[in-house]
């Protein structure tokens, strides 16, 4: 198990240099930003796809400082109700696929999307309740699309013998568990999760129990390390579905944090053994979002914490229950 970072957090900073300054915090493995809301500004996919030279200087730079890729990262909506932006991020997701293969990495992260609520919808349409019943039916509509399209990924993603980790996230169609599972049964075993506790925990979903139920079905493909705060105060009058803007901190009834800024170091130890225990033993890739520090700062110390919580060798044998 070792400790990554999801590189759209130095957007601002070149790839090498980027990947010198992780080196030197302790950072094991990257996963790297190459198309939709993340941004390309690391890996444009057009810059290295079938091209050779381009990925084995790439390769050079991740083998000199001793860094795996833990996967390309292209978090968009290919199932927008808007043809052209459907196309384009279909577009991005598939060559997100395609490089991964091309450069050995096994996994690529990204969103379900979220489609309309008919055909004739313009704008995506996050269903949260059965009733009114023209709202199950939209529902209904939207798995048809969604597993429709995320089948015809799963056999893309096959070819090129990449997994596919979908990040359970609210405004998307697959937000919590169930809707994963479902949609790893109706599409095939290509399809997973990128797990990431900080959108369950404002929904209230127990993050070592989400662990427990993806990993028995072995629906973990990557992990997301980011941590989440629910401000009680704020939330006792208004909930958690929550539009405040991130900015107005003080408002709002929950806010990404650091990771061991909403849980303590041992709650992120529960989650590391718990992963364990289901068969995960990959990268917990840090996402940093908290907007009470700078990235720098919150990255340095997530790694801080994870770095004493993961395990970093394999299970030795249980001589005492011999």
């Amino acid at each position: 198990m070792n400790v990554g970072v999801l590189t759209a957090v130095l957007h601002d900073r070149p790839l090498e240099e980027s990947i010198e300054y992780l080196d030197g915090i302790g950072v094991d493995a990257v996963e790297l930003a190459c198309g939709g809301f993340v941004g390309d500004g690391h890996v444009d996919t057009e810059t290295y796809l079938d091209d050779e030279s381009a990925q084995a200087k790439l390769l050079a730079l991740t083998d000199r400082h001793e860094m795996e890729i833990s996967a390309l990262s292209t978090h968009n909506n290919p199932i927008h109700p808007n043809d052209e932006r459907a196309a384009e991020d279909d577009r991005q997701l598939r060559d997100a696929i395609e490089l991964a293969g091309q450069l050995g990495v096994d996994a690529i992260t990204c969103f379900s999307g979220l489609p309309g609520g008919s055909p004739n919808d313009e704008t995506p349409n996050w269903i949260t309740a059965p009733w009114p019943s023209e709202h199950l039916e939209a529902l209904e509509y939207q798995w048809e699309v969604a597993i429709d399209y995320w089948s015809e990924i799963a056999d893309h993603a096959d070819e090129h013998d990449v997994n596919v980790g979908i990040e359970l996230h609210p405004n998307m169609l697959v937000y919590e568990p169930e809707g994963m599972l479902r949609l790893r049964e109706e599409t095939g075993e290509r399809i997973g999760a990128n797990l990431d506790p900080s959108h369950l925990y404002w929904q209230g979903i127990d993050a070592t129990e989400a662990i427990r139920v993806l990993g028995d079905a072995d629906a973990i493909h990557h992990f997301h390390a980011k941590d989440t705060k629910v401000y009680d105060a704020n939330a006792r009058v208004k909930g958690v579905l929550d539009t405040t803007p991130y900015t107005e901190e003080s408002d709002r009834s929950w806010l990404f944090r650091s990771i061991g800024y909403g849980h303590g170091e041992d709650h992120w130890k529960d989650v590391v053994s718990t992963l364990r225990m289901v068969g995960y033993d990959g990268t917990l890739s840090i996402e940093h979002e908290d907007s009470l520090t700078s990235g720098r700062e919150g990255l340095e110390k997530a790694v801080d914490v994870l770095s004493r919580a993961v395990f970093e060798t394999a299970p030795g044998d249980a001589y005492w229950a011999e």
